[in-house]
């Protein structure tokens, strides 16, 4: 089968067949099994269903396909596809967990590894990377993406695209990526799951589109619009953007794919019947109606009739679904992602645990540290881990809780072989325990430091997971509070989908706090190397944490105004009653060791379009142990026809020093990432002087600022 024998194939299928490629269904309602209902077998073999999502393992996966290839007309074969976003069988950390590690060669291996998982259970896509920026903590979906930068999103999209799909999408190996959520999504208002998105053209341009634009350029095959309306018109049916930017201006040829009924949901949003937003969706560049209760199917055939769609139209959606399926090399082998799920395990599980290992100490971030407590002294007698541990660790694979506790009592007595380690819940996650503080208070007196497992369950975050106060649950904030009292040493350890909120007197009164996050298949061992010293933490925040729920939403890149806080001036930008400042900024994350930054420079002071400079920074680790630091390159237009962000994030990198060692960090800055969108959205360079700032966060305190100036061109 080539791009030719795809046009042939067009010609040949009926109206009904055509809609049947443009339409997925789930695996849970088309069984094809000898107990199956007539119907659902059917369904494929009559060209009604040309996917399906949520049918995983390679013989039920090859039973379905077998309908369709053997037992349709024109043998088409269906695709398959899942969400996976962090990990099928092995469990990586979650994406806002492992966005922390500011690596995108472990953003890409971790990627790899899940498609290689997914290839053997005859999965052919999968519905990530989430890239959708988010400043609001409340949403549940921070979990899923990459934090509030769009750098650092682009980033992720360009690593995950590259991990899943490799440079051969055919591979057996390789699954196709789909970015998502098309666009805003992150900005849903008051952080409120499906909510509207109501923004500026601007803001738009300059936040939430890059890392989409890079996931194109990375050569993605499918994207995904957002359930959500922007600015009053639902994604679904999006014209400028769908088709007039994705499609026309950043010439993206591949699959797009509804979101789970999202047409069909037009009719909730008010803007359509259910003919009127199949047409809508289709002429907007929707490809595939995903669970979308017949929109499609019912809608296309009538819009057809009335002239509200074009075969053409019609045509060109099928078109680009079965060049996927050339891509992904189903025409040429339907089977070629249905192998032995096991056999392929047993090779290489010691690789994927030790890579889950690896991505879950690079995901921790290092909050507080008090007095260095950590890492912990080898000869501890005594260590307590108190919390609802299992029950705030999980994911999708993960053993049961019991299991969970018993895995990280093994990995810490490994880590610690002198220490006796007692467990107690003391609380549950969201109510108290009976009889659970007092047991709890006990095992906190009788040892030499406690370990208290703090957070959220997988499922208080994610998808419809909006949580108006992202803080502590009161019973485990009374738990907290009760082991602080007994004096002891009392090291906290944060779980979470989200930035949480860390009350004063916890972040007082804590010798020290880790950001964890969901850690994965590996949590435990990667808890054990960084509570020891094994491994020097090195994670950063990719997304800022606030002080009170009264300052979000927060991040890093404000615009600056006339009127900045002042302490001593009444009329300025501030709270009466809480500080401006979140209470760990972008970038945080502290290591076992010392770095001082000296000597920024520029190999150019001055540059013109089409130009380079580099910045240099000399990094030096005046600590004793080695350690990674992050360094983060920012800049400031100090002058511009449009108000720029205090801070933007141009690029950052990582140096790994022995102690004493020095190095120079080295960031190439070219006149493009000087540009801004001008009054026409159009990007723009403009004479004058830009800040360069370099440092650890964006934490103004730890920036060192050297200046860079544009020249005008020549004429």
């Amino acid at each position: 089968m080539d791009h030719r024998g795809i046009e042939k194939l067009i010609g040949d299928l009926t109206l009904k067949e055509k809609v049947g490629q443009l339409t997925m269904l789930s695996g849970e309602l088309v069984q094809t099994g000898p107990a199956s209902a007539p119907v659902t077998s059917a369904a494929i073999q009559n060209g009604e269903v040309g996917s399906l999502l949520n049918l995983v393992g390679s013989e039920r996966v090859r039973d379905a396909q077998r309908h369709a290839v053997e037992g349709s007309r024109l043998g088409i074969p269906l695709f398959f596809s899942l969400d996976v976003l962090y990990g099928l069988r092995t469990m990586f950390p979650i994406p806002l967990g492992e966005s922390s590690a500011f690596d995108p060669a472990l953003w890409e291996a971790t990627a790899r590894v899940a498609a290689e998982e997914c290839a053997v259970e005859g999965i052919d896509l999968t519905f990530a990377p989430m890239i959708d920026i988010a400043r609001d903590p409340r949403w549940g979906r921070t979990l899923e993406g990459p934090g509030e930068d769009p750098l650092v999103g682009q980033r992720v999209a360009g690593a995950k695209v590259r991990g899943y799909q490799t440079a051969d999408l055919a591979s057996p190996t390789a699954i196709a990526a789909t970015a998502k959520h098309f666009a805003g999504y992150g900005a849903v208002l008051a952080g409120r799951e499906y909510a509207s998105v109501d923004m500026s053209e601007r803001l738009l341009h300059e936040v939430y589109l890059p890392p989409f634009k890079a996931a194109i350029e990375a050569g993605v095959a499918c994207l995904m619009p957002a359930f959500v309306d922007l600015n009053g018109t639902p994604m679904s049916i999006h014209v400028p953007l769908l088709r007039g930017l994705v499609r026309e201006r950043w010439g993206f040829d591949g699959v797009i794919v509804s979101d789970w009924s999202s047409i069909a949901e037009l009719l909730l949003h008010g803007v359509a019947a259910k003919p009127e937003a199949a047409a809508l969706a289709l002429n907007a560049g929707v490809d595939i109606d995903m669970m979308g209760k017949g929109a499609y199917v019912e809608g296309l055939p009538e819009a057809l009739d009335r002239g509200l769609v074009t075969m053409a139209t019609i045509d060109e959606a099928v078109r680009r679904v079965l060049l996927l399926k050339l891509k992904l090399g189903l025409f040429h082998d339907p089977y070629r992602r249905c192998g032995s799920p096991e056999a392929a395990a047993a090779t290489a599980r010691p690789a994927r645990r030790a890579l889950a290992r690896e991505a879950a100490r690079k995901s921790i971030v290092l909050l507080t540290n008090t007095e260095d407590t950590l890492p912990l002294d080898q000869s501890l007698k005594s260590i307590a881990i108190i919390g609802p541990f299992g029950d705030i660790v999980g994911g999708n694979s993960e053993p049961p809780p019991v299991e969970r506790v018993a895995n990280l009592v093994d990995r810490i007595r490994a880590a610690f072989p002198k220490a006796t380690i007692s467990v107690a819940a003391g609380s549950n996650v969201e109510q108290p325990k009976e009889g659970g503080l007092a047991a709890a208070l006990q095992n906190a007196e009788q040892s030499d430091v406690t370990l208290l497992c703090l957070g959220e369950r997988v499922d208080m975050a994610g998808e419809a997971s909006s949580r108006a106060y992202p803080g502590l649950p009161h019973a485990q904030q009374e738990l907290a509070q009760a082991i602080l009292d007994t004096g002891k040493p009392v090291i906290v350890l944060l779980f979470s989908g989200r930035p949480l909120i860390v009350p004063d007197w916890l972040a007082a009164g804590a010798k020290a706090i880790l950001a964890l996050w969901h850690p994965g298949s590996e949590g435990e061992g990667a808890i054990a190397d960084v509570l020891s010293g094994a491994h020097n933490p090195s994670g950063r925040l990719s997304m800022s944490w606030p002080a009170d729920v009264g300052q979000i939403p927060i991040f890093f890149a404000e615009r600056p105004t006339g009127r900045p806080r002042l302490e001593n001036e009444h009329f300025s930008s501030k709270y009466l009653d809480i500080p401006n400042e979140p209470r760990f900024a972008f970038g945080h994350g502290l290591s076992y060791t010392r770095f001082l930054l000296t000597n920024p420079r520029a190999t150019k002071s001055t540059i013109a379009a089409g130009e380079t400079t580099e910045i240099l920074i000399d990094v030096k680790n005046t600590g004793v142990m080695a350690g990674e630091h992050t360094v983060f390159l920012f800049i400031r237009d100090l002058a511009s026809s449009i108000s720029r962000p205090l801070l933007e994030l141009e690029d950052f990198t990582k140096v790994m020093l022995g102690p004493g060692e020095t190095r120079t960090v080295r960031f190439a800055l070219s006149s493009d990432q000087l540009r801004f969108l001008g009054p026409d959205l159009e990007p723009l360079l403009e004479p004058g002087t830009f800040e360069i700032l370099v440092g650890p966060s964006a934490n103004p305190a730890q920036l060192q600022i050297l200046e860079v100036q544009v020249r005008p061109s020549s004429r």
